[in-house]
């Protein structure tokens, strides 16, 4: 065991997500990539530290079921976002890999008068972490540092602030305070009591059992007040903070701001496309729905009331609390398709509002133009994008890196958001922030995929974020696939390769490109359950495209991931750091 670094088995153990794929949460993945710029990063340097900051070790303080878990993985999601090189070192995970799969501490583990034996392996189990704490800030060039513990003594806070001193290290500490008595319980109910001693028992009791566990195992917890430290105390789920010694550097400014956005609230994330407007791939002209779109609008309404009703139910047949459904807050561009989308659920007194920052990405001089055309015209900046399609940018327009620049203001939004929330955009959009919340890569976001017949639900869980997707039935398959990535550009119906009008006299002349005899080619394509047909016939010179659609209904709910919140903190019941 002492021959492997803790946090590499950390890495491997279930919970973390597969490197290939883009479904689960990446929070806690070690980046492969050498160099690559995070998504909304705006400069590099060569010791891969920003801001002129130097190294910080962010420590957590406080006790169980306060949020701490929760507040240092959003902290290091946002960090990361902006480019800052982050690693949480969860000091629970260190303790498991010590002790062994299914092995406990000793009853006295957290006590301050604790047996030699449980002091050795405490102080074993320590150093093992501050170890990998110190090769990642002195070795890989990493800026910051979040240590995850209770760190319940003044004293012991003082001691580590020394320590990380001596090796230039700048120390800043995050206190969550929790009194209030409802958040205690809900944090309990919502990590903590997957525990086989709670099973089918009511969450409330087994919340309240839980909460004089941790009063018994730590009996001793001091909050700061130490007026030589730096630190901020984050009370009740952000409804108050404390600063204390916190203007060190700009980095730390950012970081304080970002935690007065921040709250440890439970609240739903749901992601859906507008429906398809009059002129579909018109960016400049701000189209209504078609007829098409509307119905789409009124389905999707219609699945997403079902979906959280569902959902509400199954909590109560689980024994969970009979409790009515959290309001639902809906956010949409300023575009006329999202607005119009959002109209069904608007008019069931649901709250809409409107975000310029959330338009698609422009697509500058390529608007209506096909591949052929865009390869033809601009050769030099197709080579270009193909080498980087997330940071190149074609003349006169954006690129997916000035999209995440542009919708920072609305991620941090997206943290003070209490309520559940709907967005309803342009896949472009879609694809930045989902990538913020599921931690994707910059080659993976100009890939990320939001066809029009699922809604993609976000649930925040502790250790990672977990995501599902909704299926909304009876659409019409020609309006279901989503946006190409990079440079395949659809050329709306009426338009030629270079996206001029065609007038009715020229149009058949566009559909003679092969000779008059008559010619037919069918192409079959399969996914899952479903099947069909693609066929392209010429006949007298003219060109006709068919298609047929078989299969299998789809599932109502599908989720993408496999593991499940209850999964995810199964090994974490006895977490006690």
């Amino acid at each position: 065991m002492d021959t492997l670094l803790t946090a590499e088995i950390a890495a491997n153990a279930p919970r973390y997500r597969r490197k290939s794929s883009t479904f689960i949460d990446g929070i806690h993945d070690v980046p492969s990539e050498v160099g690559n710029l995070a998504p909304a990063q705006l400069y590099s340097t060569m010791s891969g530290r920003l801001f002129h900051s130097g190294r910080i070790a962010i420590v957590m303080v406080g006790l169980p079921a306060r949020g701490k878990t929760h507040i240092c993985v959003s902290m290091a999601r946002y960090l990361s976002w902006l480019g800052v090189k982050t690693r949480i070192f969860h000091l629970g995970d260190y303790r498991r890999a010590t002790v062994g799969q299914g092995g406990h501490v000793p009853q006295d583990y957290f006590y301050p008068n604790a047996s030699p034996a449980s002091v050795m392996l405490r102080q074993k189990i320590l150093k093992k972490c501050r170890e990998d704490i110190y090769g990642w800030l002195n070795h890989e060039n990493g800026q910051v540092a979040i240590y995850d513990a209770v760190n319940p003594t003044a004293s012991g806070r003082r001691a580590l602030a020394k320590e990380f001193a001596k090796h230039d290290v700048q120390t800043l500490f995050i206190e969550s305070f929790v009194d209030d008595q409802e958040i205690l319980k809900e944090n309990a109910r919502n990590v903590k009591i997957s525990s086989p001693d709670f099973h089918g028992m009511d969450p409330d009791e087994a919340a309240k059992r839980y909460l004089k566990r941790i009063e018994t195992k730590i009996p001793v917890f001091e909050t700061m007040a130490e007026e030589e430290l730096n630190y901020v105390k984050m009370i009740n789920a952000g409804q108050a903070f404390f600063y204390n010694n916190v203007s060190f550097n700009y980095l730390s400014h950012r970081i304080v701001f970002y935690l007065t956005n921040l709250h440890i609230k439970h609240r739903t994330t749901f992601f859906v496309r507008a429906g398809t407007a009059t002129e579909e791939d018109s960016y400049k002209a701000d189209a209504p729905l078609s007829a098409e779109g509307e119905a789409y609008a009124q389905v999707m309404a219609e699945t997403l009331m079902r979906h959280r009703e569902q959902e509400r139910q199954a909590i109560i047949d689980q024994g969970g609390p009979d409790v009515p459904l959290r309001p639902l807050t809906i956010w949409t561009s300023t575009r006329l398709r999202t607005i119009q989308t959002a109209e069904p659920l608007e008019k069931l007194g649901y709250k809409v509002r409107h975000r310029s920052q959330m338009s698609q990405i422009n697509p500058g001089v390529c608007e209506k133009l096909s591949e052929r055309a865009i390869r033809n015209l601009y050769p030099e900046e197709v080579e270009k994008h193909e080498l980087d399609p997330y940071h190149h940018r074609y003349p006169r327009a954006e690129s997916y890196h000035d999209l995440a620049v542009r919708l920072e203001p609305i991620i941090l939004e997206l943290e003070r958001e209490q309520n559940d929330l709907l967005i309803i955009a342009h896949e472009s959009v879609l694809r930045v922030l989902y990538s913020y919340l599921m931690h994707c890569s910059t080659r993976d976001i100009p890939k990320l995929k939001f066809p029009r017949d699922e809604i993609i639900e976000i649930i925040p869980a502790a250790y990672q974020n977990e995501a599902k997707r909704i299926h909304i039935p009876g659409l019409d398959p020609r309006m279901i696939p989503g946006s190409p990535e990079d440079i395949r550009i659809p050329v709306p119906p009426g338009f030629d390769d270079f996206g001029k009008q065609l007038s009715p006299i020229s149009i058949p002349a566009m559909m003679m490109g092969t000779p008059p005899s008559a010619t037919e080619v069918t192409v079959g394509f399969a996914t899952g359950d479903r099947k069909g047909s693609i066929s392209v016939s010429n006949t007298g010179g003219l060109r006709s495209v068919s298609g047929s659609f078989s299969g299998g209904e789809r599932p109502v709910t599908e989720k993408i991931v496999n593991n499940t919140a209850k999964e995810m903190v199964e090994d974490k019941v006895e977490d006690e750091d």
